[in-house]
């Protein structure tokens, strides 16, 4: 029988369970007004409201989510995204997709901030991108959280003031001019980035780099002990994109300063230890899945690349 990772992802639906239960409100009255179903989905909350109401007694549960999530947090914190910790001392600007899993951990009673949470179809209204992927801020192997200063933060509080103000409005056209404030928000994000990220060129070597990130990150998650690993060598990647694995390698090296195999490589270790962590499926099974043939090479290509066997890093 197939196993699934337990509590692999949160859907709107359990999202809003968990704002009725911290709020201690009706769906009725947290839900937006005037919120068609063909417009997608946004909605915006405050933070200090949600972290009185749970009582610092739980951690936001460490789950990829169904959708996506830009968050203003104004206090001292800890984030964990994918394979990564980030302490937090004062404010932090959060990305969150629905590719990898993050939470964060507030480490101080003095929380406050906002956050919005809205689906692909609401933002793709907006004509200037044809996905949310095709934004710099949410590219694949990007970690986009930041820590920002009182100044930048106050900033980006007044823009999530005028979402709020703007959700509980009756302007008919209400939902596009939130459309240009999330989009706002994505470009505080963007602007914080290395440069080398934002690149737009359109350069036929850098289109292959484009194109050989999209399709390692379209074999992940790993949602079942079933769902295992298709293109592990870097031959089988530049097969499918149809180069030569020299080229790929060359192109990557200069763009990326990594080797196809490194790249794999580093990928591969994000996920186990996504799947170590977040799930119950023993080494052999997270092996196989990861498409290792046998545990003893997983075993060895963990330690290898992080010093900790798996059930080290699990433990």
């Amino acid at each position: 029988m197939e196993k699934t990772a337990h509590t692999s992802y949160t859907s709107l639906e359990d999202f809003y369970q968990e704002m009725t239960e911290k709020l201690g409100k009706d769906l009725e009255s947290i839900f937006p007004k005037g919120l068609h179903k063909d417009i997608g989905h946004f909605n915006v909350f405050d933070i200090a409201q949600t972290i009185e109401k749970a009582r610092l007694t739980s951690e936001m549960p460490y789950n990829r989510r169904k959708y996506y999530k830009i968050s203003l947090i104004r206090g001292k914190n800890r984030a964990e995204y994918a394979d990564k910790i980030i302490s937090v001392k004062k404010n932090a600007l959060l990305f969150a997709t629905p590719k990898v899993p993050y939470h964060w951990v507030p480490e101080d009673p003095n929380q406050s901030g906002s956050f919005c949470v809205f689906t692909e179809d609401f933002f793709i209204k907006n004509k200037s991108h044809n996905t949310l992927e095709d934004l710099p801020i949410f590219q694949p192997g990007n970690i986009p959280i930041f820590e920002i200063d009182d100044e930048l933060a106050d900033e980006i509080e007044q823009l999530f003031t005028k979402i709020k103000k703007e959700i509980e409005s009756e302007y008919i056209f209400k939902y596009d001019l939130i459309r240009n404030y999330v989009l706002e928000l994505i470009h505080y994000g963007q602007k914080l980035q290395p440069a080398a990220t934002l690149s737009t060129s359109n350069d036929a070597s850098l289109r292959v780099v484009s194109l050989f990130i999209e399709l390692l990150e379209r074999q992940f998650p790993i949602e079942s002990t079933e769902n295992r690993l298709q293109l592990k060598t870097a031959k089988d990647y530049a097969d499918r994109l149809a180069v030569h694995v020299n080229y790929l390698n060359k192109k990557l090296k200069e763009s990326t300063g990594k080797t196809t195999t490194e790249f794999i490589a580093d990928r591969l270790i994000q996920e186990a230890k996504i799947l170590l962590r977040q799930t119950k499926w023993n080494v052999s099974e997270i092996s196989y899945a990861l498409g290792f043939e046998e545990i003893a090479h997983f075993s060895n290509f963990f330690k290898k690349k992080t010093t900790f066997t798996p059930l080290e890093f699990r433990s």
